[in-house]
């Protein structure tokens, strides 16, 4: 008889406890460098109330139709947490959303305002283990259907997040190069050391962001960061650039991949992506105990959902 399915390991929760690091536009780059320039099938989960990389993804009215017709991550949530109810995941998923023409292989389950609610009902009501539950079925279900799957986390250190960074494959964490963003990956440290009974996502690696080419405080903060083994420091920085700030900006009509990510900003995204399919690569092969299977309630389908006009 045939054992269960095995699945890549490739759920990652992006996150940093300090908020400000440019953690949704480092996301939103990855995934669509993934998908123009690596043909990945990327998918993003919005697990942030502000819903930054929602809206870098989606008009306004899109978002707004959406939320209203509950179909956003806190709906998923209510319904399988909350509601404990058999959740149909990928009717919240939404296709064709970039503004990268080359990039037609990003999908989103966008966040809502009301998700800060949603946890605060799962406190109310005990629910902390039918929420890792829900959570844990839904990566299980999306392993085998992307080929990479970023879970955007608000800063912090919610019940929700907690959730996902113990129920992930692995965590990445942007920080710029200055003290007060590096103190959050050392809380963000002394946490992932609490209760290692209950599982952690495998570090994949810290990615130095918003890097001022010509500051000696930035350098000095980045060979710091680096000569610590245990951040595993990406090797490419991303520099801090007017061009990734308009990237940030989801343009009326679509335009070219080098139009969005032109020069030096397109080349150091490419390089940090390069460096992720190799790390998530050999964390797969180095893996020596039995990979995830996929879901045995939901058989791998393709979302098929599209965003509108």
């Amino acid at each position: 008889m045939d054992g269960p399915v095995r699945v890549m390991r490739n759920t990652i929760a992006v996150m940093n406890t300090k908020g400000g690091v440019g953690k949704s536009t480092l996301v939103l780059a990855l995934a669509e460098t993934l998908s123009a320039q690596f043909r990945k099938n990327v998918l993003i989960i919005d697990s942030d109330s502000q819903a930054s990389v929602s809206s870098m993804l989606l008009t306004a009215a899109n978002l707004h139709r959406l939320q209203s017709e509950g179909l956003t991550i806190v709906d998923l949530l209510v319904a399988s947490v909350l509601n404990n109810v058999t959740v149909e995941w990928p009717r919240f998923v939404v296709g064709g959303v970039s503004d990268v023409d080359e990039a037609r292989t990003v999908y989103l389950i966008p966040s809502d305002m009301q998700l800060t609610l949603f946890e605060r009902e799962v406190s109310k009501e005990t629910l902390h283990a039918r929420l890792r539950a829900s959570i844990a079925t839904l990566l299980g279900n999306v392993r085998g259907v992307f080929d990479v799957v970023f879970i955007d986390c608000p800063p912090g250190l919610s019940i929700l997040t907690e959730s996902w960074l113990r129920e992930a494959d692995f965590h990445l964490s942007p920080t710029k190069p200055d003290y007060i963003s590096t103190c959050g990956l050392e809380v963000f440290r002394r946490f992932k050391g609490l209760n290692p009974e209950m599982g952690f996502a495998e570090n994949l690696g810290v990615c130095v962001n918003m890097k001022e080419g010509h500051s000696t405080v930035d350098a000095d903060y980045h060979r710091w960061l680096t000569s610590n083994p245990d951040n595993r420091c990406f090797k490419q920085t991303i520099p801090r650039s007017s061009a990734l700030q308009h990237a940030a900006q989801l343009s009326a009509v679509e335009r070219s991949y080098v139009a969005k990510y032109p020069g030096d900003s397109g080349t150091a995204v490419k390089a940090i992506a390069e460096e992720l399919i190799s790390r998530l690569a050999a964390a797969n092969a180095a893996s020596t105990g039995p990979a995830p299977a996929a879901a045995p309630d939901q058989a791998p389908t393709a979302p098929v959902a599209t965003e509108t006009s």
